[in-house]
């Protein structure tokens, strides 16, 4: 199924299923569905899938010939968007912090160097870098003739996070009057962006807990916000405020870096539900349920990241 008006790059609505064992391995009280975003049915492209769908038909509506974006080495989205690219006829132009690598120092640089990426570095680990170097690039293509499509980090844009307000839609349907708090992994913030305004424009159905696993909270909710309300703004639908927004600090030991608690989640997942974590995104998120659940049932919302889940069982750290 896809949704009317939308590209059908993503096989949409992804399973929402119970996970009963798993609700047990974590100590849960109530019950667990996963909602699982990991088979959005594109490449391995885990929940990017929504947002890329939209960013590409948005591109090429402006008459776009090439994407622009980027990240770090190990970023989910920098993979999933140069597929997108591939699939949409675009040219995908990729920023990566830090110094110039081999495409074997991680299987989503490998995965997006063999969806024909063009890969630039900007030789320093800082991903503020990348920020200051998409509208660089973007120049250059454009006085070559091109026409570039930017896209910031993590497809956190209001067309990026729209694909998760409608998420919500799909969702609710699933759950059918049941109303378990939901916890998903933010990074950028986009994907939780879409989720907040989807959940305000709805009437407020459901608790959104967002598990901050590469920033401070305090810093991911103010951009969190921004973004909803930008999807808001763009649907004309109600502004979600301060208080809709809610984040714990899952980071563990920072950005990028593995967490005990995170591994040792990725495990009960892995070995109870069948579930592939990566380290740094879902694998924290999902250590986070237990305590932001509170007792209640509980939706863990899987996002992805089998790429990086498979460096970070090889023995990589993500």
């Amino acid at each position: 199924m896809t949704r009317q008006g939308i590209s059908g790059m993503a096989l949409l609505p992804t399973p929402l299923t119970p996970a009963p064992r798993l609700a047990t391995a974590l100590g849960l009280t109530g019950p667990l569905w996963v909602k699982r975003d990991d088979l959005t049915g594109f490449a391995v492209a885990g929940n990017k899938a929504r947002q890329l769908e939209l960013l590409v038909e948005d591109a090429r509506a402006r008459g776009a010939d090439v994407l622009v974006t980027g990240g770090t080495l190990g970023s989910n989205f920098v993979q999933a968007a140069a597929a997108a690219a591939a699939w949409a006829g675009l040219g995908c132009v990729l920023v990566l912090a830090g110094p110039p690598v081999p495409r074997s120092a991680h299987p989503n640089l490998a995965a997006a160097t063999a969806w024909g990426a063009e890969v630039r570095f900007t030789d320093d680990l800082d991903r503020t870098t990348v920020d200051a170097q998409l509208p660089v690039v973007a120049a250059e293509l454009t006085a070559a003739g091109c026409r570039p499509y930017v896209v910031p980090r993590g497809g956190a844009s209001p067309v990026g996070a729209e694909g998760y307000r409608l998420a919500v839609d799909e969702v609710l349907a699933q759950l059918d009057g049941q109303a378990p708090v939901v916890v998903i992994a933010a990074g950028a913030g986009g994907t939780l962006a879409g989720l907040v305004a989807g959940n305000v424009a709805l009437g407020r159905p459901l608790r959104i807990v967002g598990a901050s696993v590469s920033r401070p909270p305090a810093e991911v909710s103010a951009r969190v916000l921004e973004l909803a309300c930008q999807v808001a703004d763009r649907r004309g639908e109600p502004r979600p405020v301060e208080s809709d927004v809610e984040l714990v600090d899952a980071r563990g030991p920072g950005h990028g870096v593995a967490s005990p608690a995170g591994d040792a989640a990725a495990a009960l997942a892995l070995r109870a539900a069948g579930l592939v974590l990566d380290p740094v995104y879902t694998a924290k998120a999902l250590a986070a349920l237990p305590a932001a659940a509170g007792g209640q049932p509980a939706l863990f919302w899987h996002t992805g990241g089998l790429l990086d889940a498979i460096a970070g069982l090889m023995g990589g750290d993500g």
